[in-house]
């Protein structure tokens, strides 16, 4: 009982210390899952940082602060507690003084991890709080000192024989270990994305955080063969075969953490390149109101997705958030009065009530077939994964015609030539004038650190530019750069957006042919924002900086 009611007590204080509102607390506990602690999901909810959690239970509980960026670990003192446990718990053990040991613990509260420690090590512990990430990257820091062991034993390893082939599937051999170890940093770096670049003289693993690529490490060109096998082992792809692209999935747990993995590879000049999506299926976004739409966007987004007929399109790059609006859109018109059926590929994210269609381009489902077949089933709302010719372009725009909503994605810059592309398909622009409810463009830029987050002065460049799309702007804010983000100054992503409604006047428009720059002037007058507007808005709102935006959209 005495943990319940400490558990109770965090919330309370978050509550009297004025960090939430009694009403963020109850739909935290309302919205969490039975075993996830209170403290993670009001981290996650994004009402605190990290900083300000360690700040309320330091005060309270009268527990120093200490940051393992650069804390003289006695590396002796590892060997105490087993890493399984250190991850397990989220501790980290720092130095011994006579009969007492000091951990650092994320959840200072956790009194059955403490009691564990004195148990196994037989001191009486004394307990400092650091935050989450920083526990996990120490842990790895000081407990994953077998690379080197691994690295000895690659070393032997030449090309794939009748002898290694047992190797890829041993599950005590050190490919097995490596390849695991190179996932688990991925998740805990909060990767999107794991490259495996094959090149001349060496192989590159190469992580995607935050949407920048950033090399992990560098391994010997030999054990290329053998690395790839491995992973084809795991994604139940060819092994034999290396002289096509391929596609697969991989579902593994790492650390008592479910993690559903994207496997594509390609044959290049030096070899097959590898590259895997992590599908983190514990931090998708399902609320629409958490994608960062502006007001105005949020409104005129819900109305298009209201309306019982009609096709609303999202576009942008590949990892721009697309899906994860998608995903949100479906959610929020989840209901058990309506019949939703998507067509993906490949089905990311499953969701409950809705009916998702695989595509499978070797049996013949292909998205329009898949489409075609959709029609028959009685479908309110049809998701299309993605329009990428003129055949799907065309059943989907009859599908909205026929009475039924029609969400999917498309491939284009912003959302005017998204109008022009579909014409470029072949569609006939009455077909898309008389379809089309409108277009929302995405993308995804960083958001700045809320840790270290600081206000300076806006430098002439930056005066020039929202000057130049009509704002003012004296002073924004930058990340100084600390141990909570990696010293980057960022942590975590947000979306800006631009939202083109087709009104009766651009219908006409787009009937009678009128260019782009047409469409565009008249967008401007009716009150479009476009990306850079929205992005420029959160650069002033202190989420986002010039740089970051100016790196996905240009500002014309």
């Amino acid at each position: 009982m005495k943990m319940a009611k400490t558990r109770k007590r965090l919330g309370d204080l978050l509550v009297e210390s004025g960090l939430i509102s009694e009403k963020q607390l109850k739909q935290t506990l309302a919205e969490k899952s039975a075993n996830q602690k209170l403290g993670d999901a009001i981290l996650q909810q994004g009402f605190i940082t990290d900083q300000q959690l360690i700040e309320v239970l330091e005060f309270q509980l009268g527990i120093p602060h200490v940051s393992l960026y650069r804390y003289p670990i006695d590396p002796q003192v590892t060997k105490m507690i087993p890493k399984e446990m250190a991850t397990r718990n989220l501790i980290m053990p720092l130095k011994k003084e006579g009969d007492k040991l000091l951990v650092a613990m994320a959840d200072p509260m956790d009194y059955y991890a403490i009691d564990e420690l004195r148990l196994s090590t037989g001191f009486q512990i004394d307990v400092a709080i650091a935050t989450k990430d920083d526990i996990i990257r120490t842990t790895h820091k000081y407990y994953d000192t077998d690379d080197d062991a691994v690295d000895e034993l690659l070393d032997d390893l030449g090309v794939i024989n009748e002898k290694e082939q047992d190797e890829v599937t041993n599950e005590e051999a050190p490919i097995v270990k490596l390849v695991n170890q190179l996932l688990l940093r991925a998740v805990q770096q909060r990767a999107s994305d794991i490259h495996i670049d094959t090149q001349e003289t060496r192989v590159l693993i190469r992580y995607r955080v935050d949407g920048l690529l950033k090399t992990e490490r560098i391994l010997p060109k030999h054990m290329q063969n053998i690395l790839i096998a491995r992973i084809k082992i795991m994604a139940n792809l060819d092994i034999t075969e290396s002289r096509v692209p391929q596609d697969g999935r991989i579902k593994v747990s790492l650390e008592f953490h479910p993690v559903d993995l994207r496997v594509s590879t390609l044959p290049t000049v030096y070899g097959e390149k590898v590259v895997m999506r992590i599908l983190d299926l514990g931090a998708s976004i399902n609320d629409i109101d958490k994608l960062g739409f502006n007001k105005i966007h949020i409104k005129r987004f819900n109305e298009m997705i209201e309306k019982p007929t009609g096709i609303v399109l999202i576009t942008g790059p590949t990892g721009s958030g697309k899906s994860s609006t998608l995903y949100a859109s479906l959610n929020r018109l989840n209901a058990e009065e309506v019949n939703i059926i998507t067509v993906e590929d490949p089905v990311e994210y499953q969701l409950e009530g809705i009916n998702q269609i695989q595509v499978n381009a070797k049996v013949g489902m292909t998205f329009a077939a898949g489409l075609r077949a959709i029609l028959r089933q009685d479908p309110d709302i049809v998701m299309v994964g993605e329009i990428r010719d003129a055949e799907t372009a065309e059943i989907a725009v009859r599908a909205s015609l026929t009475g039924h909503l029609v969400l999917s994605t498309v491939h284009t810059n912003d959302s005017i030539s998204t109008v022009t592309r579909l014409i470029d398909m072949g569609l006939e622009p009455f077909l898309v004038a008389s379809s089309l409810s409108g277009v929302v463009a995405q993308r995804l830029v960083r958001r700045i650190c809320r840790d270290c987050k600081a206000e300076v002065e806006a430098t002439e460049r930056e005066k020039m530019i929202f000057a130049k799309r009509g704002m003012k702007v004296t002073t924004v804010f930058r990340g100084k750069g600390c141990p909570i983000c990696n010293m980057t100054g960022y942590k975590g992503r947000l979306a800006i957006h631009e939202i083109l409604v087709i009104d009766e006047t651009i219908k006409k428009m787009i009937m009678n042919n009128r260019s782009s720059s047409e469409i565009k002037e008249y967008a401007i007058k009716a009150g479009t924002i476009f990306l850079i507007d929205d992005g420029l808005l959160k650069v002033k709102q202190g989420l986002s900086t010039t740089e970051e935006i100016l790196r996905v959209v240009t500002s014309d």
